[in-house]
Formats: structure tokens, C-alpha cells, sequence
């Protein structure tokens, strides 16, 4: 059967087509946008399509973040003027001067760094924080991590020391103009500075004027212009889509994925392609004639990049009708060759049993990796509430390059790596439904 369900999937998959139709169609699909309307109706009719037992719009208010006409940032020093790529971060507030802001530059490389430097030397400057992620990391996503405070709570710190500004690295490995955006936040009731990611070609660029300002004893200013806004919270909608359960109706197997992205990226790879994997899953388990023993529920989550809103919705609803989950499994790591399933359980270690039981079933497709951990942003909430919770690891060393940028398009996604992701899924589905955990 596992082998069938990676025939199905690699010789007539749907899922790149899906894929093809939501990113051409609907990009930029950030909460309280147009794009993101659409697409909620284009997830739900397409899922229509299955002949599924039941599809549904679950309601949700989202945050409503736009990032309005666009950004200019711009290198001032004794040689002239020099545009750098940016993007502003998501959530960031606009510069309110009418034409910007020019401030001074001091460059950083962590928080406690600006901390240390107090209000002394960082009152009315533009903060740079140029701390790379780490390239020794083996995964790219713990060095993601390790730097991300740079852009999560990095522009808030500066505030509290009295920047008028912050600019940020682009959390990538890559060496290129692509600048990334993502989220930043501000303390309630702490001051708030506009804030804008650096493409890393950008970031290097001026550092290096940075340095050579400081050996000749001139001064590197940023000319800083944002044009955000922040609109009320918005109506949205995770979208679902059930197989009932044979045997055990009342109990759930999920898969899903997060519908919405960033404004400036097409969201091929984060995260159209856990959709349209997720979606696929329940097409293999149909054109298979797979009756599945429990519920299999497919969970379009809404709102992940800036606020969880449908995540926390979800879990509340679940909570509300005491429903029972098996497995809640999430594909959110692009769509790239699959290598194994991140596992965790608050019982016993679900990756090691999973390993046990299943591991030779999946070792003829190189998927060889199963590891403790937290499922993915999305489904994590449920491992508190006793929720066996999964995520799909694709190789990774490629998402950090496009994460977050409008370089996240259809054509970064390899047709058949997707598949493979979708049939992985499908497979780890039908083994814990027919066997159990």
C-alpha cells in the first residue's frame, strides 16, 4: 500500500498544479488582504472538487497589517548616496516624518550589545543589527533561529534606547539581493521605531562603509522612509475538509498547512506548498479507495506569519467539542525532497516508536529521519493538550534562500520533490490510522 500510495502520487499527482493555480492566482496572501479572500475561496472550492463528506469555513479575525506603497532606504555617506534593498518587517510602523527619517548609523550584532551600549549611544541613531546566521549550523533552521531575535525583538530593544530606527540582516544563509521580511514586535506600551530587513548583499555593503567611515573618521547616515499602516482586525477563515472515519468518527487524523504569506512573496515554498500537499493527501486517500478508521481532517490554517489567530481558533474549537486527535500532522517547511517526520507526544517519544515500527517502510524514498520535536507553529498547540503532533522535514539547506522573499515562486518548486512530500504525508496517515501510534 505504501509503495501504491507513491506510485499515485509520483506518476498523477495534482499537487504542483494546485500549486501552480494558488501562487499565479493569489500571492501575497497576508492577513486582511484580497489575496488571501481568494484564496480561502479557491482552497474551498477546490477541496469541493474531492467528494469529500464534509468542507467548512471555520471563522477567524485576523490582524490586518499593510505595508502600503512601499520603502526606500538609502545609504548616505561622503562618496554620495546609495539605495540598499529592503523591505520593512512585518508589523513595523511607518516613519511618521512626511518624508522620512536620516539618522546616524551604529552597527550591532546582538540585543545585549545595545543594551550595553545604552541611551548614551544608541538615542537617535539608526540601529543596524548585521549578526549573520550561523554557517556552521548542519540545519539551517536552528541557525535561523539563533538569529532571529535580531528581527522579532531586535527593533523594539533599540526603541527602549532611544533609536529612531532599526534596520536588520536578512535571516538567510545566501549571499544576494533578496531582502526577507517576517514579523517584529513591540512590547505593549514600549516605544515603537519603523523597522526594515537588509538583503544580505545590502547589510555587507554597508558595513563595509560602515568601517571604512570609522577609520577616516567621517559619518555613515540612512535616509529611512516606511509607509505601513495597521487597519482594524479583518474577518478571515481556516478552511477544512473531512473524510469520516469509518471505525472511529469521533477521533481526528489532520494534516495541514498555513494558506496565508507575506505581501511581497508569492508563498510557493512557505506555504503553498503545505497546502497543496495537505490537500493532495485526501485526493490520494479517495482515488485509492482509502476508507480511513478515523476522521481524516485537512486543516487550511489561516493568519501563521503574523499572529497564529487560526491556529488559536482551531484549538479552541477543538477544545470546545471535546474532540479527540490521533495525529495532527503539518507540512510547513517547504516543499522540498522529504528526509523523515519531526515527532513529539506528551506520553513517550512518538519519533522513536514511529521509528521502530515504519522506518524500513519509508527507507526505499531516502526518508530515513524521524526526531523528537514539536510538529510545526501550527499544530503545536495541540502536544499540550495530549495531541501526538508531526511535522514534515524536507531537505533544507534551499528554504532559507527564498523564506520570506518575492524570490518564493512556482518555479523553485521541483514538481516531483513535491509529490514526494505529498505521498510521505499520505503514507504516514494510513500507517497510524490502520495500525495506530
Amino acid at each position: 500500500m505504501v509503495r501504491r500510495i507513491f506510485t499515485e502520487s509520483l506518476s498523477r499527482g495534482q499537487a504542483f498544479e494546485n500549486l501552480r493555480t494558488l501562487v499565479t492566482r493569489h500571492p501575497g496572501r497576508l492577513s486582511g488582504s484580497r489575496n488571501l479572500a481568494d484564496a480561502i475561496a479557491w482552497a474551498e472550492a477546490t477541496l469541493n472538487t474531492l467528494g469529500l463528506d464534509r468542507v467548512y469555513k471555520q471563522d477567524v479575525k485576523v490582524p490586518h497589517w499593510e505595508r502600503g506603497p512601499g520603502e526606500t532606504v538609502v545609504m548616505l555617506h561622503p562618496g554620495g548616496a546609495e539605495p540598499l534593498s529592503a523591505l520593512a518587517l512585518g508589523g513595523s510602523v511607518p516613519t511618521t516624518e512626511k518624508s522620512g527619517i536620516v539618522a546616524e548609523v551604529i552597527e550591532v550584532r546582538s540585543l545585549d550589545e545595545v543594551v550595553t551600549l545604552g541611551t548614551t549611544k544608541i538615542s537617535g541613531k539608526i540601529v543596524f543589527f548585521n549578526r549573520p546566521m550561523d554557517p556552521a549550523a548542519i540545519m539551517p533552521r536552528l541557525a535561523y533561529s539563533g538569529a532571529g531575535d535580531q528581527r522579532s525583538r531586535g527593533p523594539a530593544t533599540a526603541g527602549k534606547y532611544g533609536a529612531v530606527g532599526a534596520l536588520t540582516r536578512s535571516l538567510t544563509h545566501a549571499n544576494d539581493d533578496f531582502p526577507h521580511t517576517g514579523g517584529t514586535t513591540y512590547p505593549p506600551g514600549g516605544p515603537k521605531i519603523p523597522a526594515a530587513a537588509l538583503s544580505t548583499v545590502a547589510a555587507d555593503k554597508l558595513s563595509a562603509t560602515l568601517a571604512a567611515a570609522a577609520e577616516s573618521g567621517s559619518t555613515v547616515r540612512v535616509a529611512m522612509k516606511i509607509n505601513s499602516r495597521w487597519l482594524p482586525d479583518a474577518d478571515s477563515h481556516n478552511v477544512i475538509g473531512e473524510i469520516r472515519g469509518t471505525e472511529f468518527p469521533d477521533e481526528v487524523i489532520l494534516i495541514g498547512g498555513h494558506l496565508d504569506s507575506w505581501d511581497i512573496a508569492p508563498g510557493a515554498h512557505d506555504n503553498g506548498s503545505g497546502v497543496v500537499q495537505s490537500i493532495e493527501v485526501l485526493r490520494l486517500f479517495r482515488t485509492l479507495g482509502l476508507k480511513p478508521r478515523h476522521t481524516l481532517r485537512c486543516v487550511l490554517f489561516t493568519n501563521e506569519e503574523n499572529g497564529l489567530r487560526g491556529s488559536s481558533a482551531y484549538v479552541s474549537a477543538m477544545k470546545a467539542k471535546n474532540e479527540k486527535h490521533v495525529l495532527a500532522l503539518e507540512s510547513d517547511s517547504g516543499g522540498f525532497q522529504p528526509r523523515g517526520f519531526n515527532l513529539g507526544s506528551t506520553q513517550r517519544d512518538a519519533h522513536d516508536r514511529v521509528a521502530a515500527k515504519w522506518r524500513a517502510l519509508f527507507e526505499p524514498y531516502g526518508i530515513t529521519s524521524f526526531v523528537k520535536g514539536t510538529g510545526g507553529v501550527d499544530v503545536g498547540p495541540l502536544l499540550v493538550q495530549g495531541v501526538t503532533v508531526a511535522g514534515l522535514r524536507p531537505d533544507s539547506q534551499r528554504y532559507f534562500d527564498l523564506h520570506h522573499t518575492t524570490a518564493d515562486s512556482l518555479d523553485k518548486v521541483n514538481p516531483r520533490e513535491l509529490q514526494f512530500g505529498a505521498a510521505a504525508l499520505t503514507a504516514l496517515i494510513w500507517l497510524v490510522d490502520t495500525q495506530g501510534l
